[in-house]
């Protein structure tokens, strides 16, 4: 299997663009046959033990926190309606994030190769990838995920001086007040699991109707209106890059035109209301900010973390793009020749590495985001700006915080990371997230959503997408050679690392120098596939 197919590949297509993450996920699953003997594979099989029992110390912690009423949202509800709502939540962040995999990683395969076997799935996959539907579903997405990690964060985050069986403080600090369960239980199971499975079983994980609904629901937010303004930034972007971005429909005109730039001057003023609402609240010190903390450094912090989230956000999207350029096209300066010297270092691991480490820093930030920017106001005091209580009470919700969010600490920093790639790489602010987040990694902290994961996939018998349409070489055979071309990306588009399917030939690493049928594969894709010489010499020396 190969897993460094991008030291191979300095211009791959569509689905090698993520050799990465998704690739990673499908060769660290327990499905694999793993030699026990070797002490690095010891050493994988004790993370998977201990990050599973941390998943489970989370879940019943957070669980048991609910029950006694010492949660945010059990305080003023019904436990099991708490239960009901982050459970839910949980159940809909996978579909969410695990349908994402899928409708970006369908669109090269022809759809007549699963409208009898996967008709829900064709059904889906035709209205997606009708027209810019996959970006109108993936802004829609985008608030999606922020707005049920805020819901999540409401039903399980404990109130002030919460404490639970007498545990030592240390424990209570790391995993109550930091929200470290939370943040463990919404990573592995509502994140990762679903991405794992995801990743290689694209077909069987959207062919039901519950991944429709996410979809209506997604496409519907965007239609709303409400994230307009992430348009306007895309246009402005694309502008000071010098980069039109790409659309499979035509120009706007007549009352196409009205509507949406009547939705995005909507958009600016439901961005800037939110705003107002939430700093307004901040220097008031009515949000659920932890206790103690200046109103101050709150608002000093809410704009940190967005930059952190904004960052994190943006190096997916510049990383992605630079795996599909030259070695030598990767820029000059000191910290962009670092960041990707580190990036594919050795066998590749580090890039599918930072992917995973990434994942949990953005929901431990998205986590304190929502502390920070959630309204609460404490019983006997005035509501915000004196409004009424229902007024209050959908302030209480977290929404206007995700709308931050999403718009300025999401979807702006992906914008422009797709225009501006290696000025993003240039920063040294991305070589040090990097480490961190490769840090984070390391710990296999987050290996439970591994051991979850083949559990799932044993639960619903999820299949390979190759038992129903074969691998890439079997399609073109027949006739059904997969369309590399059709995904969007580059400037005002925000397709991050899509779904990978398991089609190179095997053992590529060593065979692309010596092997007729590797060379012949990989001058069939010869549009879209350019060998960096020293690189491909570089593995070769690694094989011998």
């Amino acid at each position: 299997k190969t897993l460094s197919a991008a030291i191979i590949c300095s211009n791959p297509p569509v689905w090698t663009q993520s050799v990465t993450y998704y690739t990673y996920l499908k060769h660290t699953t327990m499905g694999g046959a793993i030699d026990k003997t070797n002490p690095q594979n010891a050493c994988t099989y004790f993370k998977y033990f201990y990050a599973t029992c941390l998943l489970i110390f989370s879940v019943i912690v957070v669980v048991w926190m609910i029950f006694e009423r010492k949660t945010h949202l059990s305080h003023d509800i019904n436990p099991w309606g708490v239960i009901v709502i982050m459970f839910g939540a949980l159940l809909w962040l996978c579909m969410v994030e695990g349908g994402q995999g899928a409708l970006v990683g369908l669109p090269p395969v022809d759809r007549e190769l699963y409208k009898d076997s996967h008709k829900i799935t064709h059904r889906i996959c035709s209205r997606a990838h009708e027209g810019d539907n996959l970006d109108r579903y993936l802004m829609g997405r985008q608030f999606m995920v922020i707005f049920i990690v805020f819901l999540i964060n409401m039903s399980g985050a404990p109130v002030p001086g919460a404490t639970l069986w007498g545990l030592p403080t240390w424990v209570t600090q790391v995993f109550l007040v930091t929200g470290f369960a939370m943040i463990l239980l919404t990573c592995m199971v509502g994140q990762l699991a679903s991405q794992v499975n995801a990743s290689h079983c694209m077909l069987d994980y959207i062919n039901n109707y519950f991944a429709i609904f996410t979809l209506y629901v997604a496409m519907t937010i965007e239609a709303t209106g409400v994230m307009h303004v992430s348009y306007l930034i895309a246009m402005i972007v694309a502008k000071l890059a010098g980069k039109p971005i790409e659309s499979k429909e035509g120009p706007r005109t007549g009352l196409k035109a009205v509507l949406f730039w009547g939705r995005v001057l909507f958009s600016i003023g439901v961005l800037g209301f939110a705003l107002a609402v939430t700093l307004s609240a901040l220097f008031q010190g009515k949000t659920t900010m932890w206790e103690g903390v200046p109103a101050g450094v709150s608002v000093v912090l809410f704009f940190v973390l967005m930059s952190v989230v904004g960052m994190l956000e943006g190096m997916q999207i510049a990383f992605f793009a630079v795996t599909k350029i030259k070695k030598e096209e990767r820029g000059k300066s000191k910290f962009a020749v670092k960041t990707c010297d580190l990036l594919f270092k050795g066998k590749g691991r580090n890039l599918p590495g930072f992917m995973v480490g990434r994942q949990l820093s953005v929901v431990t930030c998205f986590f304190v985001v929502a502390r920070v920017t959630t309204l609460s106001i404490a019983e006997g005091e005035e509501n915000l700006w004196g409004v009424s209580d229902t007024l209050q009470n959908f302030f209480n919700t977290g929404i206007l915080g995700a709308i931050i969010t999403t718009v300025l600490a999401s979807i702006t920093w992906q914008l422009v990371a797709s225009a501006f790639p290696i000025a993003f790489l240039s920063n040294p602010l991305t070589y040090i997230f990097l480490v961190i987040c490769l840090a984070f990694e390391a710990t296999g902290i987050c290996q439970g959503a591994w051991v979850l994961a083949w559990i799932m996939k044993k639960t619903i018998n999820l299949q390979r997408d190759e038992v129903y349409i074969g691998t890439a070489e079997e399609r073109e055979k027949d006739g059904h050679k997969d369309n590399l071309t059709d995904l969007p990306g580059g400037a005002g588009h925000m397709i991050k690392l899509p779904g990978f399917y398991d089609e190179a030939p095997d053992a590529l690493k060593s065979l692309v120098a010596s092997d007729p049928e590797v060379k012949k594969w990989m001058e069939s894709m010869e549009a879209s596939i350019r060998l960096n010489e020293e690189e491909v010499a570089e593995v070769s020396d690694q094989v011998a």
